[in-house]
């Protein structure tokens, strides 16, 4: 079983995650993670903060040579604006922040509960992530996250056939999106909010390629892949809707515009989907909780900033006395930075449920038994 935990304050020393069940014989390239740590520093709307960090990943652990040992893995990301014991107590919790509900829940501070709920222990959730997407191009499958919509402003995608070249359009844009057309319009978009003192949220997309039959289970709730993808996209600091496929778009529709029929063309055998293909794939790549061939396509809805310069009304939870909330340095738009937070944890659970259906003690046996699957699923 692949998984991880994350440790780590938004101003502590340093974000850790201690990811277990990574399989031995990869090795790592971190100035791929780092590449992805940096994007992740990106996008148009970030804040002064991200002028403070450089962030690099650190392999503490589970390596030899640089290559994975099958223990668990250290990855450490340090905090260069590392200040948590001079900063002050905030007296107005801020609305849609954990600020008010985590001070009444722990009986504590809502500097403790803020340091700990702040997006940037997500740097670590990239880390982690990159490092998974690392495994999962061993076996031909790719990724991508990109921005769809900002600011109620749609930026549908126009990719590339070609994976690496939708990548670079991805990565030139300001905006992390396949839509060069729509970007100036969502650049303004941001720069009006930002004289406005308030924040924009977004709908983010990701696609990953490549996948074979069968990852993820019909049989038990909890192992469904649609599940758990949700589940971690979800579990990301400010993510308040999930969608794969259709998504909620398949319930406005009837049976016969929502399923994607299967052909099947023999010149296809030898890719992911065996041959059987499908003229649509509103399915978004999953079917009964199991990869289908097809392309997995999730999206994932992320709310504005709740930290604004022009902050909404609160209370001083000392005197119960009307106030404006407090102001912390923050962004006005991160959507471009969630991009690729969830394509991250996409990847993850992707390499998860990789791993459980072709064994993870080593890369070369689960590239065995991939093989073994191939060729046995091609006979069916």
């Amino acid at each position: 079983m692949l998984r991880y935990w994350t440790a780590g304050e938004s101003h502590g020393k340093a974000l850790i995650a201690l990811v277990d069940g990574f399989p031995a014989g990869l090795t790592i390239d971190t100035d791929a993670i780092d590449r992805d740590l940096q994007l992740r520093q990106g996008g148009y709307g970030r804040g002064g903060r991200q002028k403070l960090e450089t962030d690099t990943v650190d392999v503490l652990s589970g390596v030899w040579r640089g290559e994975t040992l099958g223990s668990p893995l250290a990855l450490q990301v340090i905090n260069r604006d590392y200040k948590l014991e001079r900063l002050r107590e905030l007296e107005r919790p801020r609305p849609g922040h954990g600020d008010l509900t985590g001070a009444i829940k722990y009986l504590g501070t809502v500097r403790g509960i803020l340091e700990r709920a702040s997006a940037r222990e997500t740097a670590v959730r990239v880390a982690a992530g990159s490092l998974a997407k690392q495994l999962l191009q061993k076996f031909g499958i790719e990724t991508l996250g990109y921005v769809v919509e900002l600011g109620g402003i749609a930026l549908p995608p126009t990719p590339s056939t070609e994976f690496t070249a939708a990548r670079a359009q991805r990565d030139a844009s300001p905006i992390y999106s396949l839509c060069p057309t729509g970007d100036p319009t969502v650049v303004a978009a941001i720069d009006q909010a930002a004289s406005d003192g308030d924040t924009l949220g977004g709908v983010l997309e990701v696609r990953v390629e490549g996948l074979p039959f069968g990852l993820g289970t019909h049989a038990q709730w909890d192992r469904k892949l649609d599940g758990r993808l949700a589940q971690a996209v979800m579990a990301i600091q400010a993510i308040k809707g999930v969608e794969i496929g259709l998504g909620f778009e398949a319930a406005r529709r009837p049976g016969s515009q929502v399923h994607d029929p299967i052909h099947f063309d023999a010149e296809h055998r030898d890719g992911p989907d065996l041959g059987f293909v499908r003229p649509t794939n509103h399915a978004g790549g999953l079917e009964a909780g199991m990869t289908n061939g097809q392309p997995l396509v999730i999206r994932a809805a992320k709310k504005p900033i709740s930290t604004l310069r022009k902050p909404l009304a609160s209370i001083d939870l000392d005197t119960k006395s009307p106030k404006g909330a407090n102001y912390e340095r923050s962004d006005v738009c991160a959507v471009p930075a969630a991009a690729v937070i969830v394509e991250c944890v996409v990847a993850f659970e992707i390499a998860a449920a990789l791993i459980d259906k072709f064994g993870g003690d080593s890369l070369a046996e689960m590239q065995a038994r991939y093989q073994l699957f191939h060729d046995m699923a091609l006979k069916r």
